[in-house]
């Protein structure tokens, strides 16, 4: 038996965010059917692909969800693969899905979502956090033991690839929503020696075509709440 270069037990798993999603009523459209990319979506798909188009990229998953599907379709036609689909990097479950729950427009305020809000750190309005570490660990795993020695792009949504970067890094798993940094269509890039994550990156090859209120740290905008591009 051969004995491994040390290159082949390096494996980058490069976990990202979908493009922007047409979304006119403007809801929390979650893991509801039906919502695909715009054109400013599939523009910044696009413009990862590219970015990506030199990279050693052998295996490339998405979300079972449309978005993340069709933002998967550039990077995986750049290096003639087939996009395998994993159910464990959907959209966390949310019950104000198919709602709208933006800032300004009173959903706090609405009895009927108190019980809701109750408790943070679970969180209470959704599945909980460390069952999206779980599957989204799970994931991340399976996409490193396919690529190994090479890399992998996973397609997700924005509260997964938080979270599990957070427990990557040591960090709380409840936040401030506001305060996440994974901005559409960013690259959260996890890199492997052997089976062991020994870092995290966090690069936005389409930085300047993401809107100015959807970027990391930027200050809320009445009418345009940050949860829609989940």
């Amino acid at each position: 038996m051969s004995i491994p270069k040390k290159d082949d037990d390096v494996t980058v798993v490069h976990l990202m965010r979908h493009g922007e999603v047409e979304n006119p009523e403007g809801v929390l459209y979650g893991r509801l059917p039906g919502y695909h990319l715009s054109a400013l979506g599939r523009r910044m798909a696009d413009r990862v692909g590219e970015h990506l188009a030199p990279r050693d990229i052998t295996h490339v998953v998405a979300s079972p969800l449309e978005r993340a599907q069709e933002t998967a379709e550039p990077i995986a036609k750049a290096h003639g693969l087939d996009i395998a689909t994993d159910e464990r990097l959907i959209e966390a479950e949310n019950v104000f899905q198919g709602k709208t729950f933006g800032i300004g427009d009173g959903a706090l305020r609405r009895p009927a979502n108190w019980k809701h809000v109750v408790n943070p750190f679970k969180p209470s309005w959704g599945e909980p956090y460390l069952d999206q570490v779980v599957r989204m660990m799970g994931a991340l795993n399976a996409a490193k033991d396919a690529a190994r020695g090479h890399e992998a792009v996973l397609v997700s949504h924005q509260l997964p690839i938080w979270i599990v970067r957070s427990y990557v890094e040591k960090r709380r798993l409840w936040h401030d929503p506001r305060r996440r940094q994974c901005t559409l269509a960013s690259l959260t890039t996890f890199t492997y020696q052997g089976d062991r994550i020994v870092s995290v990156g966090y690069s936005e090859p389409a930085r300047d075509l993401v809107p100015a209120h959807l970027l990391a740290g930027a200050k809320p905008v009445k009418g345009k709440g940050k949860a829609y591009g989940a």
